[in-house]
């Protein structure tokens, strides 16, 4: 599978397994764990998880999941903002590692920005890959100014990746932010990447699909990852849109195919707030 480099030089695989809204019932369990191993047995080696994802139920599920595997997979993990102090985050990051059934994550992200000082969060993060708890370190739904912010204190260039919201129906990212990620090797991980049923649907997409041979899913993966630096991470639980989420990887987008979607799924003509969901 194509990677991404991190500014470490460490390699991230550019399509991962998402397990947003994971954990959250009894009865989807069986079904959800059952799709993450299905991913790992097609080569998927990146997953990404959150202790907000079912309350720590998500990374539960992961932890069974990738069981004797663990060494084959990067792991990411996110810190709710109101852990995310000196010492919260420290005792977060350890909750999730006994959740996750590991030593240590590969990939640790302040889930959005709180009232905790973006200094106070950097600090508990350095101790812990000091520690050896987790490899690096990461935001997410961090806008420029935000950003900026985080490059002016102590440690805060150790930064190596930003997870945002980025699929065709939400381009703003485009306008200037993925260009400065990638200016400062900042890894760009987009989540949702699929963005809402409807958008599926659209007629562009489903034309695509069908001159490649492909669904819909895929072509909007592929799509994402045109981008160099990028890597996203779908979420899916039923076994045929895993299969179709990994069949992105295949899919080459020629310029014509990136002008219809163009003509669909208009480009941002001008700045706007970060989306989020």
């Amino acid at each position: 599978m194509r990677q991404v480099a991190l500014k470490t030089g460490e390699k991230v695989p550019v399509l991962g397994l998402g397990t947003w809204r994971m954990g959250e019932r009894g009865s989807g369990r069986a079904a959800e764990l059952a799709a993450l191993r299905l991913g790992l047995d097609l080569g998927v080696r990146l997953v990404d998880t959150a202790e907000m994802y079912g309350e720590g139920g998500a990374e539960e599920i992961v932890g069974e999941a990738m069981a004797g595997r663990r060494d084959d997979i990067y792991l990411v993990s996110k810190v709710y903002p109101h852990n995310a102090s000196r010492r919260g985050a420290i005792a977060a990051c350890e909750r999730s590692l006994k959740r996750l059934k590991t030593d240590r994550l590969d990939l640790y992200l302040l889930h959005w920005r709180g009232s905790v000082p973006l200094r106070e969060t950097v600090e508990a993060f350095e101790a812990l890959k000091a520690a050896g708890k987790i490899r690096q370190w990461g935001v997410s739904n961090l806008d420029g100014a935000d950003m900026d912010e985080l490059a002016g204190v102590p440690d805060g260039t150790a930064c190596v990746a930003n997870q945002v919201l980025y699929h065709l129906g939400e381009r703003g990212i485009e306008w200037d932010l993925i260009a400065r990620c990638r200016k400062e090797k900042i890894m760009v991980m987009a989540y949702s990447p699929l963005g809402q049923g409807p958008l599926l649907r659209k007629a562009a997409l489903r034309k695509i699909a069908g001159r490649h041979g492909c669904d819909a899913a895929a072509v909007a993966l592929a799509w994402v990852l045109r981008q160099p630096g990028v890597v996203t991470i779908p979420k899916a639980t039923n076994p045929a849109h895993v299969r179709a989420n990994v069949k992105a990887l295949e899919v080459k987008l020629d310029a014509e195919d990136l002008k219809t979607l163009d003509a669909a799924f208009p480009p941002p003509r001008r700045a706007s707030p970060l989306a989020m969901t």
